[in-house]
């Protein structure tokens, strides 16, 4: 049991060093690119809180394009034979 608790002493300790570092280099540099651009750290505050827009309405039954999106219909309306 002790040999296990060594192994994982000795694997687990380095890779929690290296990416405390890791994180904390990413929070310094974060930190400075919010002191560098204020406006774009506030644009993207305001970005995370906006509404996503809409989803897209179908368009109506005599809508002039509606033929174009369906296969096999003319610009008349008709269904091409």
């Amino acid at each position: 049991m002790a040999e296990i608790v060594q192994f994982l002493f000795v694997v687990l300790v380095p890779l929690v060093v290296v990416a405390g570092a890791l994180a904390s280099l990413f929070g310094v540099g974060a930190l400075f690119d919010a002191l560098e651009h204020p406006e774009n750290l506030r644009q993207r505050v305001e970005r995370a809180f906006r509404r996503p827009p809409k989803p897209a309405k179908p368009p109506d039954a005599d809508h002039y394009y509606r033929p174009h999106w369906q296969a096999g219909e003319s610009p008349g309306g008709k269904a091409d034979a």
